[in-house]
């Protein structure tokens, strides 16, 4: 995967590395394995991990320049319906923040900003629970080859 030169473009490579299981890789080559099976996580587990990533890191830097915490924790949840006609979504998608700091001008100061920063997250800061409730569309492409055939995957040839 090529870093691409356009600062607003994220992206990521997905790979199958067995039956019901991924590696998705970014540009700088972090990995985070997932899937279907023992001691992964889902791709809807993986959904709220990033909602709640994105607001923990909203709500982690500012806080830690005045104090390290000594609990930092949230719960993501949401509920998986079928709609009629058998599409499955989320909804009811809630962050729980448990967060301590240290009894002193520091703590204090860090504890005083959480439901504040909280706030701007949602509102303004988190991308992913942003998108989320934007609903902007996925689209998709597919490129489908025969082993040998031309036009094959470079890694089927």
């Amino acid at each position: 995967m090529s870093q691409n030169p356009d600062s607003a473009l994220r992206s990521i490579e997905l790979s199958r590395t067995a039956t019901g299981r991924y590696t998705a890789r970014n540009a700088a080559g972090a990995e985070v394995e997932f899937g279907q099976g023992e001691g992964l996580l889902s791709p809807v587990e993986l959904l709220l991990a990033a909602i709640a990533g994105c607001s923990a890191i909203d709500v982690d830097i500012a806080t830690s320049r005045s104090s390290e915490p000594s609990e930092f924790r949230i719960e993501a949840t949401g509920n998986k319906i079928v709609e009629e006609g058998g599409a499955n979504r989320m909804e009811d998608l809630n962050l729980s923040f448990r967060l301590a700091f240290p009894d002193d001008d520091g703590g204090r100061k860090a504890a005083g900003m959480v439901e504040r920063l909280v706030a701007l997250s949602h509102d303004k800061y988190c991308t992913v629970s942003r998108t989320v409730e934007h609903g902007t569309a996925v689209g998709h492409d597919v490129s489908v080859g025969i082993d040998g055939a031309p036009g094959a995957p470079e890694e089927a040839k």
